[in-house]
């Protein structure tokens, strides 16, 4: 396959185990994965060698709040960053925590995450973040399961980390604020025995102690991340430098390879959360190459403007973040006049057809970019070259609609906390691989196991399965618990339990989950989350979940609709009332089923697999309601307790 060398021969399976499909690795490795970068054996040396190269570059900026508005970004230089982490890194070994002693970060981005990740990297420090958006539930289970002896925690989260207390002070010792502390918050910290300290106070708390950095092994683990799951506990995965620095060799030779290297001059928006692997590792990039790091308020709503200040050269986003921008793009065309409709109408479909036929996306529609999409390249901060969807798959027509408007690459990739997030990515310029996240990165081997129970198989005309990676970015297992990495982790072979399909051209497209599936009462298996993905492009439906169990011989889904497109249908036959007005409406509810039961004939689902009875909810699934990840995936078993009342009444309706 075009993009992919074969490395292994598949098998058919023997004595009851699956058959695998061939490995395969990026045609940028035909040679062999990229050689060790000299000097590189740590997380440490990713910065420490960057402040050699580039000690005078912008590193880390955040906007100046003056009297109550944001101003202009004000940076600090690689020297600065390095001379303060220095001054962390001997507060923190004055306390007495040596190499492989446990560090929470718990908070939003801001250049103090950066400098207390980098100060555990100096003196190796295990790093534990922490989700900002995780409640005192999880981080009290983390703080203790990792047991944290001290914690960096922004301001106004110093309260949700009080709640985790006395449970966590078993371990806990340290607090330190990036900011302020108030009076009250000293007082219930020091009534369980632990210490607080501001920032610019805590750098003053090593004097002028000497300590010396431990020696730092490319095998020693730099970073605990605990992983949102969707059930259960968070799992702690272990992180090693030689993971990271792997990941840094393949992404170096990938980005070479495609003319789309990272230089100093790059300026990266830092608000995904730093506590999940996507920024954690890109970021990691940023820093080796020099390049500048700015950092966004904190407010989903001044994002756009952050960036106009900005002027960010690379974006990365999870899809989420990019349909809202579609979503706000399509509502400004269709508040446009005729004349703007119809030009972005002609503009769109030259370049678009354009891009089809082979042009580069820089080539497709010069005119066209200059008069007309040269608006969304401004609202982005108008040096946006690179936008990279990860996280979760990013839908194809959004996919399509970014690539033609925003005057930039869009690429969508693929990767977990424990394969350290870069998997696949699909290269710039190569429609072909619309709806794919790509072929594998450099440095790592991907193959597919069959998984029988759900028809796919590895060995098929085309091939399907379990994606299984193999590389050194690949995690060192579970935290304290090795039942759960003997699961996953079998002969050096990762199972990421997501289904995937090898394209033609050497692409992945993720199908399916392996464990999202169960039986209706009359046997029949359901991959649920192959069904959502495949109702989710009905234009009517903005999220939908479906449900079905052993006991059931039907399907029913809880919907988010899509507000425009409800309101739209109802204003032409004549239903009156507000968006939530309409969502209770039976007629609408049986518009939504007709839709449906059409889409599904003409997708050719079984009979088993067509939606039965749905729900419509206005307000979309979200993290406050415990229903999402901080990654947007869907929380399964949450959104089944609290929709509990809405299933059992939907299945005694219809039967």
């Amino acid at each position: 396959m075009k993009h992919l060398v074969e490395v292994e021969k598949g098998r058919e399976g023997t004595d009851g185990t699956p058959s695998v499909g061939p490995a395969y690795r990026s045609a940028f490795a035909k040679d062999g994965f990229p050689p060790p970068i000299p000097g590189l054996d740590s997380c440490w040396d990713i910065f420490r060698l960057a402040v050699e190269k580039y000690p005078n570059s912008q590193m880390l900026g955040r906007r100046q709040i003056v009297d109550g508005k944001a101003g202009e970004y004000t940076w600090k230089t690689y020297k600065d960053v390095y001379d303060i982490v220095m001054k962390l890194g001997t507060s923190i070994r004055s306390l007495g925590i040596e190499k492989g002693g446990r560090c929470g970060i718990y908070g939003a981005n801001c250049p103090e995450w950066i400098m207390s990740m980098e100060a555990c990297n100096a003196h190796g420090i295990y790093c534990v973040p922490l989700y900002d958006t995780l409640g005192a539930g999880a981080v009290e289970f983390i703080l203790c399961h990792a047991e944290v002896e001290i914690a960096f925690v922004e301001e106004k989260k110093i309260g949700e980390l009080l709640k985790t207390l006395p449970a966590s002070a078993k371990f806990l010792k340290t607090i330190v604020s990036f900011d302020k502390v108030k009076p009250e918050q000293r007082e219930e910290v020091e009534k369980h025995g632990l210490a607080i300290y501001e920032w610019n106070d805590f750098l003053l708390m090593g004097g002028d102690k000497q300590f010396d950095l431990p020696v730092k092994e490319k095998d020693d683990i730099c970073t605990i991340m605990y992983t949102s799951g969707t059930t259960g506990d968070p799992k702690g995965v272990l992180i090693s430098n030689r993971s990271i620095i792997s990941v840094i060799a393949g992404l170096k030779r990938l980005l070479e390879s495609v003319n789309e290297e990272v230089g100093v001059g790059d300026v990266y928006m830092s608000y995904l959360p730093l506590a999940h692997i996507f920024d954690r590792v890109v970021e990691e990039i940023f820093i080796y190459h020099g390049a500048s790091i700015g950092f966004w308020r904190g407010d989903v709503k001044g994002l756009v403007e952050d960036m106009g200040v900005l002027k960010p050269t690379i974006f990365c986003a999870v899809p989420r973040v990019l349909d809202r921008i579609y979503s706000g793009l399509q509502a400004k065309i269709s508040a446009g006049g005729f004349l703007k409709k119809a030009l972005f109408g002609i503009g769109y479909n030259y370049k678009k057809g354009n891009i089809f036929k082979g042009a580069k996306h820089q080539d497709a529609g010069f005119v066209f970019d200059k008069l007309v999409f040269s608006k969304v390249k401004e609202g982005l901060g108008g040096r946006v070259r690179v936008i990279l969807s990860g996280g979760a798959p990013l839908a194809k027509h959004v996919e399509e609609f970014m690539r033609v408007v925003t005057c930039a690459h869009v690429l969508q990739g693929y990767g977990l906390t424990e394969t350290c997030a870069a998997t696949m990515v699909s290269p710039p310029n190569d429609i072909s691989m619309l709806g794919t996240v790509g072929p594998p990165v450099p440095n790592i081997d991907v193959r597919l196991e069959s998984v029988p129970e759900m028809g796919y198989d590895a060995l098929g005309t085309t091939p399907r399965g379990e994606i299984c990676i193999r590389g050194e970015s690949i995690f060192s297992g579970y935290y304290k618990r090795d039942d759960l990495t003997q699961e996953v982790l079998v002969n050096g072979w990762f199972h990421t339990g997501d289904v995937g399909e090898w394209q033609p051209n050497g692409s992945m497209k993720i199908i399916d989950r392996k464990k999202n599936i169960f039986k209706l009462s009359h046997g029949e298996y359901v991959a649920v989350e192959n069904l959502e993905n495949i109702y989710g492009k009905l234009p009517e439906i903005d999220s939908i979940w479906v449900y079905g169990n052993s006991f059931e011989s039907f399907l029913i889904a809880v919907i988010n609709p899509n507000r425009q497109a409800i309101e739209n249908w109802a204003q032409s036959n004549g239903i009156s009332g507000d968006f939530e007005a309409l969502c209770r409406n039976p007629k609408v509810k049986e518009y939504i089923l007709g839709q449906i039961s059409s889409f599904a004939k003409e997708k050719k689902l079984k009979g088993f697999e067509v939606i039965k009875a749905v729900h419509l909810d206005p307000e979309p699934f979200d993290i406050e309601r415990d229903l999402l990840t901080p990654t947007y995936k869907k929380k399964r078993p949450q959104l089944l307790k609290y929709y509990q009342d809405v299933i059992n009444g939907l299945y005694q309706s219809n039967k």
